[in-house]
């Protein structure tokens, strides 16, 4: 049902009783009620606030009018008052462009009271909305300076959700209705995804990654392409996951002037920032200009639009957006587009990067999808012969490596990525050391793995129910915690690291060695047979790591300028399970699963030939239309 703002103002005064004051603003695709009397909106069962999410068919939200909000001297003085000391409030954040105050507390049950009682006198004394989470066992940094940012940006963040919510209620277009979707990064390769969704009356973009590639000419996605131009014709970015072959170059978009809302999820909103912010460090590093600065980052993090799975909402006057678990990394979603409405509609479901299969850290991705007309994959590990071991069988791999390489007094060395296969690699170790099978040794964390690890601790919602269960205990139920874990945090530490002689496990970014501390280990630790160097993730094509995969003993290293020719004695070991990427069985299982099988899928992300397997396989399988296109392809859906 298509409604304009005057037809849901209409609908909405035709609901709410005389007497009670109230205006009607937007919050992107949400529909806020601003009212002086929150309180005559809300109630168990059939209340105020759901008779009229039903009838406008839209998201509804209260919140008090401005007038009645306490400042933040007096929230604070209230939460001391009225929450008792045994609730343990550890921080207070308010966000006044939305008129929240989150409490974050080491005991929830204690500060909401009895039936809610304490948050109720709280939230009639302050005004504020109050929510109540649970204290990670280890605080962000990154997500501290986001909240205090956001803080500082409230009146600029109220507006442009305005602004985003006044573009997606305008006047329908004439014209029939169409969709297309345009290939502008990550076909037929592994790197710097972008897909561009047109419709007649609207645009959206999924992913702006970065290539990991040290070619200089293809690390960016097509930004130039004439479907991405003028950008204000962009009515949103959604991201899938923060991995940076799919945020890398997002604020490269408001480097250019993109003024509208990106869509993803309060995990990947804490991540990306982490390592976008973290690519200017590693481009300024290796002597390259950075193709965007952190004022471009912080421009990024004003116009995100948080959403949880589950939760669907319009990102465009035709097109609704739903995100559910993608199994990948934290926070990763599929994002499932419902385009157009009525017989013209169109189900378009991004896999986004996807584990099928449940991991140390999350359930296996959601296949539960009312129906899909169009599927876009991942092909990475696609090909016929691309095929992994379990969870269980890769952990137990590796623990055995662990135990061989200790046993024989060498190091153990692990290029990852600072989100996903670190935390992976972490609990396989801690539960090996736990069960007194191996004796422990120092694992050192170097680069971003222990602020990522602390994002973790920040979002135990998006983990495994087993894995939350601990994360909410704390302390040494939360395995990240543990005493072996240890952060490299100068230059100094690394360097005795690399001269003492002990046996120690390093995990070390980047992943696909294609700069960052690894390289050290390397340069250091390589030479040495007693050593292991042990890959855990993929490694795209033109890497540093591929290149090592593929035996090379003798690769050129960049050092103080000069190059270097480094030869690899270490033992080397690839364990394939840690992957967040399904292999091909799991693939066709997932695709199995969607009832009914999509009428078209399109592949992507995946080297050339794989991409084009994939998608051979696909159509014998499933008898239906499969593609694999190139980069700057276009193909119509509808």
């Amino acid at each position: 049902m298509r409604l304009t703002l005057p037809e849901i103002k209409k609908k909405v005064a035709s609901l709410i009783p005389e007497g009670i004051d109230y205006e009607v603003e937007l919050e992107a695709g949400s529909i806020a009620i601003i009212t002086n009397q929150p309180r005559d909106f809300s109630g168990s069962g059939d209340s105020l606030t759901v008779r009229i999410a039903k009838t406008i068919k839209r998201r509804v939200v209260i919140r008090p009018n401005k007038d009645l909000l306490s400042s933040e001297a007096e929230v604070h003085d209230a939460v001391n008052r009225l929450i008792p000391p045994e609730a343990q409030v550890r921080n207070v954040w308010l966000d006044p462009a939305l008129s929240e105050v989150i409490l974050e507390c080491d005991d929830p049950a204690s500060a909401v009271g009895p039936k809610g009682v304490n948050v109720t006198s709280l939230r009639d004394e302050i005004g504020w909305l109050v929510k109540v989470e649970r204290a990670p066992a280890r605080e962000s940094r990154t997500q501290h300076d986001i909240r205090r940012y956001r803080k500082e940006m409230a009146d600029d963040r109220r507006a442009l959700l305005r602004k985003f919510g006044t573009r997606i209620y305008r006047q329908k277009r004439p014209g029939e209705s169409w969709a297309r979707i345009t290939a502008l990064g990550s076909y037929r390769e592994v790197g710097r995804a972008m897909h561009l969704v047109t419709t007649n009356e609207s645009k959206v973009l999924i992913d702006v990654g970065a290539n990991p590639t040290n070619n200089p000419n293809e690390t960016q996605p097509f930004f130039a392409a004439p479907e991405m131009l003028p950008l204000d014709n962009l009515d949103a970015v959604v991201i899938t996951h923060a991995h940076v072959d799919h945020i890398g170059m997002l604020p490269v978009l408001f480097r250019y002037g993109y003024k509208g809302p990106v869509y993803c999820t309060p995990p990947t909103r804490d991540l990306m920032t982490l390592l976008q912010i973290d690519y200017i460090k590693v481009s300024q590093a290796e002597g390259r200009d950075p193709p965007y600065s952190k004022a471009d980052i912080q421009e990024c993090i004003k116009h995100v639009v948080d959403v949880n799975w589950g939760d669907k909402t319009d990102i465009a006057p035709d097109v609704k957006m739903t995100m559910e678990n993608a199994g990948h990394i934290l926070g990763s979603s599929s994002v499932y587009l419902q385009v157009g409405e009525g017989k013209s509609e169109h189900k378009l479901l991004f896999s986004g990067d996807i584990k099928y299969e449940k991991s140390w850290l999350f359930d296996a991705a959601t296949v539960r999808f009312p129906k899909v007309d169009t599927l876009v994959i991942e092909s990475t590990y696609g090909g016929p012969q691309s095929i992994q071991p379990t969870r269980q069988q890769a952990s137990q791999e590796l623990q055995d490596l662990v135990a061989d390489t200790l046993n024989r007094k060498g190091k153990l060395f692990c290029p990852v990525f600072a989100v996903g296969r670190s935390q992976e690699v972490m609990l396989a170790i801690d539960e090996l050391f736990k069960s007194e099978r191996v004796p422990p040794v120092s694992v050192w964390l170097d680069g971003m793995i222990s602020e990522a690890s602390a994002i973790h601790s920040s979002h135990p919602n998006f983990l495994n129910r087993e894995l939350k269960k601990k994360m909410l205990k704390g302390g040494a139920e939360n395995p990240f915690n543990s005493p072996w874990f240890k952060q490299v945090d100068s230059r100094e530490l690394r360097e005795s690291i690399l001269l003492d002689p002990n046996p120690c496990i390093v995990l070390a970014t980047s992943g696909m060695m294609t700069g960052g501390p690894i390289i050290e280990y390397l340069k250091h630790w390589a030479p040495e047979p007693g050593n292991t160097l042990c890959f855990v993730g993929y490694q795209a094509s033109g890497t540093l790591g591929r290149r090592l995969q593929e035996g090379h003993s003798h690769v050129p290293l960049m050092d103080r300028g000069q190059t270097l020719m480094l030869d690899v004695n270490c033992n080397m070991v690839i364990i394939d399970g840690f992957s967040g990427h399904s292999d091909r069985n799991q693939l066709m299982d997932y695709v199995t699963a969607l009832n009914p099988t999509p009428r078209k899928i399109i592949c992507h992300h995946g080297d050339p030939q794989t991409c084009n397997a994939f998608r051979m396989g696909l159509r014998e399988r499933f008898k239906v239309q499969t593609y694999a296109p190139a980069n700057l392809e276009t193909l119509r859906l509808r």
